[in-house]
């Protein structure tokens, strides 16, 4: 019976096995990928990983994680091991208790372990970042210690252990020579879980950490929704590894603490093993440290700074490495994935940031609710010597008076389609709607860009609050969901390089790129009108760096800087003397990056919608992704 059984194991086995490790397979493989594109294999390549030895942000992370999980690892292993040793000479009734109230973070979704630990570190006013990390960790790695520690402590008899006491041994050392060799492998054994805990660990992180304070999983998280850059994969396969690897030593020494009696046998042979052990630790914990001194966030702080929130890949890194080496001002620069992360983060802590990128519609809502600081404009004389005055023209729809931002970065939304696979001109947003192209269409994954071409469609404004005009767009989407493909962000600019759909909804600067990918691909704003977005630099209300603030946006004004910036990011730059830069005749005369006067009259700016206009349009989206 169980022979016949066993075939059908297998092959149930070989399929779990495929679902669990066939996408660490494929990124593994992408972290090879010459191309920047995940649906493109461009050859066969080490570069990612190299890039990573290079990469400051990159290496501050990897040595905030490892020193945190070292120290994390260490106290919580000794309070842990101190907490089995003790319930085993308590009541049941106690112990049970005990264990109760220690397992809660190991039970609870660990959402709710971070935000519990969140609202308790602003009410005792800590400051967020090492400190409020490594206090999360300890307690979030106590109970996976003693998970590892308590069942072993139970097996030991106390034999020995009393006969040593009664033999006038002091306690401590009894401990030592009776107890703790028996329990030293479950104590490594805990100790490599808490270790790998911590370093997998994501939520807890996110919602204890400050400004500027990155971990490996928050840094991979921040640059999710922007396009993950191919470093990205190399470092989640090293991840990977070093995690198995860690995972392999836990298990194996849980086994070899069940074979105490080989080890009665073999003493000699286990004490130079043991010594082995702690020779390997102690050398992997000074490589820790050593690391952590180098290139962590920890043991670097320095008297000027300035902290900065901007979207993920929207900078060049070398431009902040040459504002550092001009100004001697240190960048703690973070990334956000939307508007709407980085507005609620601002909004619970002001003082957070100095400095901002968010698009115009919420620059408007930080305007509306006191949350920036007016420029002092004699202090960033490159901001209107160099940035065109159309484009301060256009801020004027979330800027009125042009007090509160600098534009960075500017562009279209529209249609980017394969000609292979669409044969018609495509002048009209009424192709997303056409039955032919079903399972075929790729549409953002945003609010108002979702909406905004719905309303175009139908000549209403892009910034309609007119609830019947919302009740149209929102039956429109939802008539149209059978047709779309995907709700997605950056993945438009993969699956459309990849020859995965025939259209898509996507930025123009997205849209320079895809072509040099794919020359089959083109880019066309509708004949309706779409939107024209400006994203600008504002300095916070709360900034507690505001010169050095302003430091910053002069810098980046400057033509050289900008076209540094435009090159690696491919976005639209308004700093006129940047343009007239660009050495590419095709991309200084290009359409999409630089849009004639014709087609930005056709185009709107988004304006802040006000709390009524929000609740209309994220009630309205709920049905439409509901359909979906």
């Amino acid at each position: 019976m169980n022979n016949k059984i066993r075939p059908a194991e297998k092959i149930y086995m070989a399929i779990i096995f495929l679902f669990m490790y066939a996408p660490i397979v494929t990124l593994i493989v992408l972290s090879f990928n010459k191309s920047k594109s995940r649906a493109k294999w461009g050859g066969f390549t080490f570069q990612w990983y190299l890039n990573l030895v290079h990469d400051s942000e990159v290496l501050n992370a990897m040595a905030n994680t490892l020193i945190i999980a070292l120290i994390a690892t260490i106290v919580s292993t000794l309070i842990g091991t101190a907490a089995s040793v003790a319930l085993t000479g308590m009541k049941r009734r106690t112990r049970s208790l005990i264990m109760g109230v220690t397992n809660i973070p190991m039970i609870n979704a660990d959402i709710v372990t971070g935000i519990s630990l969140m609202l308790l570190f602003k009410i005792l006013h800590f400051d967020a970042g090492f400190v409020t990390v490594l206090i999360a960790h300890i307690t979030f790695n106590i109970p996976y210690v003693m998970l590892s520690v308590l069942p072993r402590m139970k097996t030991i008899s106390p034999a020995v252990y009393e006969a040593a006491l009664d033999l006038g041994a002091e306690p401590f050392f009894a401990f030592r020579k009776t107890i703790l060799p028996d329990l030293t492998p479950a104590i490594i054994s805990g100790a490599l879980m808490a270790f790998t805990m911590s370093i997998d660990d994501f939520i807890i992180t996110y919602f204890t950490k400050g400004s500027g304070f990155d971990t490996l999983s928050t840094k991979i998280y921040s640059e999710v929704k922007r396009g993950i850059r191919p470093e990205i994969y190399a470092l989640s396969a090293i991840i990977f590894v070093v995690v198995l690897v860690l995972l392999l030593l836990s298990d194996r020494m849980k086994v070899r603490g069940s074979k105490i009696a080989d080890r009665a046998r073999n003493a000699g042979n286990v004490k130079l093993k043991r010594i082995g052990i702690a020779v390997a630790i102690s050398a992997a914990s000074i490589a820790i440290i050593l690391m952590a001194l180098a290139f962590g966030g920890v043991f670097t702080k320095k008297s000027t700074q300035v902290f900065v929130y901007n979207a993920g890949e929207y900078i060049d890194p070398e431009v902040i490495e040459l504002f550092q080496e001009e100004t001697g001002i240190e960048v703690v620069y973070d990334e956000f994935e939307s508007n709407e992360i980085m507005y609620a983060k601002v909004a619970a802590d002001g003082a957070a940031y100095d400095i901002l990128c968010p698009s115009d519609y919420m620059i408007a809502k930080l305007i509306d609710n006191d949350m920036l600081m007016k420029l002092d404009w004699s202090a960033i004389p490159n901001a209107k010597k160099y940035i065109g005055e159309q484009y301060y023209q256009s801020a004027t729809a979330f800027d009125p008076a042009n007090e509160y931002a600098v534009p960075y970065c500017w562009g279209t939304v529209g249609i980017l389609y394969n000609k292979e696979m669409v044969q018609e001109p495509v002048t009209s947003w009424n192709v997303l709607w056409d039955p032919k192209y079903r399972g075929e269409i790729l549409m953002q994954d945003s609010i108002r860009d979702a909406f905004m071409v719905a309303l175009a469609r139908r000549g209403y404004s892009i910034n309609s609050t007119d609830p019947a005009e919302i009740d149209t767009a929102t039956q429109d989407l939802i008539e149209q969901a059978p047709l779309v493909q995907a709700y997605v962000i950056d993945q438009v600019r993969d699956k459309m390089i990849g020859d995965e759909a025939a259209l898509g909804v996507i930025y123009s600067g997205e849209a320079i790129y895809t072509k040099r990918e794919n020359e089959n691909l083109e880019y066309v704003i509708p004949d309706e009108g779409s939107n024209v977005w400006i994203d600008g630099w504002c300095v916070t209300r709360e900034a507690r760096n505001a010169d050095n603030a302003l430091k910053w946006i002069d810098f980046l004004c400057r033509p050289e800087i900008a076209l540094m910036n435009f090159e690696y990011i491919t976005y639209s730059t308004p700093n006129i003397a940047a343009q007239e830069m660009i050495e590419d005749e095709d991309i200084r005369n290009s359409k999409v990056a630089f849009p004639d006067d014709e087609t930005l009259s056709r185009c709107d700016t988004y304006i802040s919608l006000g709390e009524e206009g929000d609740r209309l349009y994220n009630e309205a989206w709920k049905k439409v992704k509901s359909a979906n």
